[in-house]
Parts: structure tokens; sequence; C-alpha cells
């Protein structure tokens, strides 16, 4: 399967999308898929492959700008710390590949989601906290669960889909506790479903720094790819 190249905008900045087509003509719901902290790469490009064999428009999206990389064994804070610092900027961007999605001819404008890993999970919640902006559900794995200052009191209406690793010490007991208040108090529909056993970036094969707190489960790996099939089954 071959991933297209798209070029979109959030306002001045370029960025560029990495899109899986399903086999037909047809108009197909939409799946967002956002990426980790050193920027999209082929493991997100992978996962869209995998979800146009489902029969989903795969959409590895951009959050840095195009060419904008990091360094995937390396540390990548300076390129999403602006980011975690500017909430409403991040919402925007978010805002922004909604947006480029919506307008692409083999999409199903009023069916889209968004997954997203590690930083890109929170990114999925912040779109999900911001109101969502037609899309109708979307999902974090391994991702941070803090909360925003941006002022969201009203219902969610998104649903939302956590795949949590219990061990992962960016997300430890007492933020998942806040998340859960934080949900119930906007009356989401919501689910977090933790993997007892599994750490933070669960789904990488080549995590491998359980001294860190990150490392690759297999059987997580397999168990939240299905429950994410089965939510967006459910939500188209």
């Amino acid at each position: 399967m071959t991933i297209e190249q798209f070029d979109y905008h959030d306002g001045d900045t370029v960025l560029q999308a990495g899109i899986a087509f399903p086999a037909g003509q047809d108009k197909a719901p939409a799946v967002l898929v956002v990426h980790q902290w050193a920027g999209r790469g082929d493991g997100e490009h992978k996962v869209a492959e995998r979800l146009a064999a489902l029969g989903y428009v795969g959409i590895a999206i951009d959050m840095f700008g195009k060419d904008v990389k990091g360094d995937p064994s390396g540390d990548n804070s300076h390129l999403i710390n602006p980011l975690l610092s500017d909430r409403a900027a991040l919402l925007q961007r978010m805002r922004a590949a909604v947006a480029f999605a919506a307008t692409l001819d083999r999409v199903d404008a009023s069916r889209i989601a968004a997954i997203g890993y590690c930083f890109g999970g929170l990114c999925v919640l912040d779109l999900a906290r911001g109101g969502a902006d037609g899309v109708l559900g979307v999902v974090s794995l391994h991702g941070m669960l803090d909360g925003n200052d941006l002022g969201g009191d009203g219902p969610i209406l998104a649903k939302v889909l956590v795949e949590h690793g219990w061990r992962d010490p960016m997300a430890a007991p007492d933020k998942v506790l806040a998340f859960a208040e934080e949900m119930g108090a906007r009356d989401a529909d919501w689910q977090l479903h933790a993997h007892g056993r599994a750490m933070h970036a669960f789904t990488r094969p080549q995590a491998a720094a359980p001294e860190k707190g990150m490392a690759y489960d297999a059987d997580a790996d397999r168990r939240s790819w299905e429950s994410v099939q089965a939510f967006l089954a459910e939500l188209f």
C-alpha cells in the first residue's frame, strides 16, 4: 500500500500528512494518526496503512511542521514543549488537521476519528476536550493524560478511549484518577483500559528502556489494537 504525501496549513505553518487510502473509490471514514514526540515517521505510516486495510482513510498528520523531525532515540522536548506550554495552539493545530481531512474527496467528512500515541495521545484528548469539531471519537495509546487550562466545562461530545500502561511513569495513578474525575465531570462517554504489566510506549517495538519506564509489550500492543478496532467499528 502506498502512502501519499499532502501539504496542508495551520495559519502560516506548512504541515504534511501521509495518507493511505482504502481499496475502492467510495468515500470512507477517516482516522487521523497523531505521532509521538519525534514527529511523523514510518511508525505512523504503518498505522495509517493498517487503518486503510480496515476500510478507513488513514491520515498520519503533522504537529511540528513540514520536514521537522526529531531523533527517535533522543530527547525531543524542544519539539513538544512549545505546544505543551500553549495548549490553545496545540488545539488549533489539531483542528487544522481535521479541517484538512474533511476536504479530501475520498473522506466522508461526517465520520472522522483520531488516534494518538504518547504525545499524540494528549493531542487527541485535547481535541475531545475542545469540542472535537466534527470528530466522533478519539483514542489515546500510552498518552499523557494531563488536563489543560483552556477552561472547558461543558459535555465532551466525542467518545473517548484510553489504552494505558499501568506502569507508565508519565501517567501515574494520581493522573489517571484526575483524568477519570475530569471525564466524569464533563459527562464524557469514556473508557480506560489499563494494561497491568505495560509501561510507556508499549506499542513501539523499539522501546527498550524499562529503567526509564518505557518498554514494548506484545500482549498490550495486540490487545490495545483489538480494542481500537472495536471502538472504530462501533463509532462508524
